[in-house]
């Protein structure tokens, strides 16, 4: 199942760094700062989810 939640954040970081390349904004800019506060929050969504489960055959 799709996880929406984290497509939002991915999806509202790829369009900041997007318009900071564009307009080269430096790395003290409101939409830098935000870039950094959505890894932080990526970061710890991705370690709530438990690890997928890998089916091994021996």
């Amino acid at each position: 199942m799709a996880d929406l939640y984290l497509k939002s954040l991915e999806s509202e970081r790829r369009t900041l760094w997007a318009t900071c390349r564009l307009k080269g904004l430096p790395s003290v800019s409101a939409e830098r700062q935000r870039i950094a506060e959505l890894d932080r929050q990526i970061a710890a969504h991705l370690a709530k989810k438990p690890a997928p489960k890998t089916s091994t055959t021996e």
